[in-house]
C-alpha cells in the first residue's frame, strides 16, 4: 500500500510540474513574441532550454524553498509525512493550474500550491492549520510582489528610455510598399467598358501596434536595434532561469514526504515534466501574455524582463514564495501604464483569476484529500 502511494505521489508530483510548464514556461518570452523580435516557436524553445538549466541549477541553491513548500510550519508536522495529504495536494494544484493554462489564464502555481496546502489541511486537521505562517510566509510575499514589479517595470522602462534619449538613439519603423494587380475600367469605342489589369504602387497603413519598431543609432560601435535583440534574449532567458530556479524547488519539495526518494531525482523528474507541459501547452497562455496585456516594441520588453528577472532571482536567493506569474505581468503592466498602453479590460480578467485560484486549488484539494482518505 505504501508502495503504490508513493507512486501515485510521484506521478501527481509530475502532473503539476507539467501543468506549471504548461502556464508558466513561455512568461518569460512573452516579450519577445509580443514586440515580434522572434516567432512562437523561436521564444518557446529559448523558454524550455533556458528553464530546465534553472530547474537544474535549484538542485543545489534553492533549499529554503524545498523546506518552505514541504508545507512544514502551516500544517503539523505529521500530516506534511503522509502520502495520503500530498497527493492532494499535488492534485488539487495541478488540476487549477492546467485548467487555467488550457483556458489562457497567467495564474500561480505558488498560490496554487498554497491554496492546496490550505485545503487539504483543514479537512485534515481542521484548526491545526497556522494561519500566521500563512500570512507572514506565503501571503504577504504574494500580494507585494506584483506592487513591486510595477513600480520597477515602471522605474526601469523610465531609466532604459533616458539613457536612449541621452545616446541619441531614435525610433524607426518599417513602411510596405509594394506592387499589387488592379482591375480598371477602360471604355470601349463602341460605349462598353472592357476591363483590364494593370499593376499599381500600393502602401500598407495600419495601427501602430502592427507595425515593427526598432531602433536607429548605435552604442560603442555595435547597432542599436541589434544590440537590443541580443539584451533581450538575454533578459528572456535569465527571466526564465529565474523562474526555474524559483518554482521547481515548489512542486519537487512534495517528494520529501518519502525520506527514501531522492530528492535529486525527483528535481529532475519536476524539471523534465516542466519542459514537456511548456512545449506542449503554453500556446494559450502565450497568447494572453504577449498580446492581450499591453502592446510593447522590443525595448520596452526588454525593460520589463529586466525587472522581472531581477525580482524574481533575488527572491529566489532569500527562499521568498514570490510568483513569477505576479511578477512578471506586474512588470509588464508597470511599462504598459507608462506608455499607456496597457489593455485594461483582459488585464481584470487575469486578476479575477488570480483570485479565484486559491480558493479553486483549496477545494479540489480538500475534495481529493476526502476521497483518498475514505479510499485508503
Amino acid at each position: 500500500m505504501w508502495l503504490m502511494l508513493t507512486t501515485l505521489v510521484f506521478l501527481a508530483v509530475c502532473f503539476l510540474a507539467y501543468a506549471n510548464g504548461a502556464n508558466d514556461n513561455f512568461k518569460g518570452v512573452a516579450s519577445l513574441f509580443g514586440s515580434r523580435t522572434c516567432g512562437y516557436r523561436t521564444a518557446i524553445t529559448w523558454a524550455t532550454v533556458t528553464t530546465l538549466a534553472g530547474s537544474l541549477t535549484a538542485m543545489s541553491v534553492a533549499q529554503a524553498l524545498l523546506r518552505k513548500f514541504s508545507g512544514a510550519g502551516l500544517v503539523p508536522g505529521a500530516l506534511t509525512a503522509s502520502p495520503q495529504f500530498v497527493l492532494a495536494v499535488a492534485l488539487g494544484a495541478g488540476a487549477t493550474v492546467i485548467l487555467a493554462a488550457l483556458l489562457g489564464f497567467p495564474i500561480s502555481t505558488t498560490h496554487g500550491l498554497v491554496g492546496a496546502l490550505l485545503g487539504a489541511g483543514l479537512v485534515a486537521v481542521g484548526g491545526q492549520v497556522n494561519f500566521a505562517v500563512l500570512g507572514r510566509t506565503f501571503v504577504a510575499p504574494l500580494l507585494l510582489s506584483p506592487l513591486l514589479a510595477v513600480v520597477v517595470g515602471a522605474v526601469v522602462y523610465l531609466l532604459f528610455r533616458y539613457a536612449r534619449l541621452r545616446l541619441g538613439i531614435t525610433k524607426e519603423m518599417c513602411v510596405c510598399a509594394g506592387v499589387e494587380q488592379q482591375v480598371i475600367p477602360l471604355a470601349q469605342p463602341n460605349g462598353v467598358f472592357a476591363a483590364q489589369t494593370l499593376p499599381t504602387l500600393s502602401v500598407a497603413v495600419d495601427n501602430p501596434a502592427a507595425c515593427v519598431q526598432r531602433y536607429a543609432g548605435s552604442v560603442l560601435g555595435v547597432n542599436a536595434g541589434r544590440l537590443l535583440d541580443a539584451l533581450h534574449f538575454l533578459s528572456a532567458g535569465a527571466v526564465s532561469f529565474a523562474r526555474g530556479l524559483n518554482d521547481t524547488p515548489k512542486i519537487a519539495a512534495l517528494l520529501l514526504v518519502a525520506p527514501a526518494f531522492n530528492v535529486r531525482w525527483g528535481l529532475f523528474a519536476a524539471a523534465a515534466a516542466m519542459a514537456i507541459g511548456g512545449l506542449l501547452n503554453a500556446r494559450a497562455v502565450a497568447e494572453t501574455m504577449s498580446h492581450k496585456l499591453t502592446d510593447m516594441n522590443p525595448g520596452q520588453g526588454f525593460a520589463a524582463n529586466l525587472s522581472t528577472a531581477l525580482l524574481v532571482t533575488t527572491a529566489s536567493v532569500h527562499g521568498l514564495p514570490v510568483s513569477t506569474t505576479h511578477v512578471s505581468v506586474g512588470s509588464l503592466l508597470g511599462m504598459g501604464g507608462v506608455t499607456r498602453q496597457a489593455k485594461w479590460k483582459p488585464v481584470f480578467g487575469v486578476l479575477a483569476s488570480w483570485v479565484i485560484t486559491l480558493p479553486c486549488a483549496a477545494g479540489v484539494a480538500a475534495l481529493m484529500y476526502w476521497l483518498v482518505s475514505a479510499c485508503s
